[in-house]
């Protein structure tokens, strides 16, 4: 039997569960390297991140990437929320294309981080003073 490639491995997985547009796969992929990357730079240990630790840095890649476009591409990919990663973290599990350890599971990535607070907040002004009405300013200025 003939070994499959990524491509085609991708392409499987996406035509068994179309939940999640092939562009997520391939960012999810991007953003574990990113994650492996970055541990390594700080000195956190080998190649094999927990599901939350691939959630975080699959919050910083992305924000890096998407900036405040991230829930507007997420959502266009069908990932609305963290368990949503779960499920494709495990869909590249069950082809062969990640790894996972006997202590690694799918609950790992519920409830990560609200998608809101996580992608969008950041971007939201900081909060503005209160309005003054004309008379306070008019007060001021005499």
């Amino acid at each position: 039997m003939q070994k499959l490639d990524f491509g085609e491995k991708l392409d499987h997985i996406v035509e068994q569960d179309p939940r999640y547009d092939r562009e997520a796969y391939l960012f999810l992929r991007d953003a574990l390297d990113y994650t492996v990357k970055q541990r390594k730079k700080a000195k956190e240990g080998g190649d094999h991140v927990t599901g939350q630790q691939l959630l975080d840095g699959i919050r910083q890649y992305a924000l890096k990437e998407y900036g405040p476009m991230v829930p507007t591409v997420l959502g266009y990919w069908g990932v609305r929320r963290c368990e949503d990663f779960g499920e494709m973290v495990y869909n590249f599990i069950r082809e062969g294309v990640f790894g996972k350890t006997d202590a690694d599971s799918i609950d790992h990535f519920s409830g990560g981080y609200d998608f809101h607070a996580a992608f969008v907040a950041p971007y939201l002004p900081e909060k503005l003073p209160a309005r003054q009405s004309a008379s306070e300013i008019a007060e001021e200025l005499h």
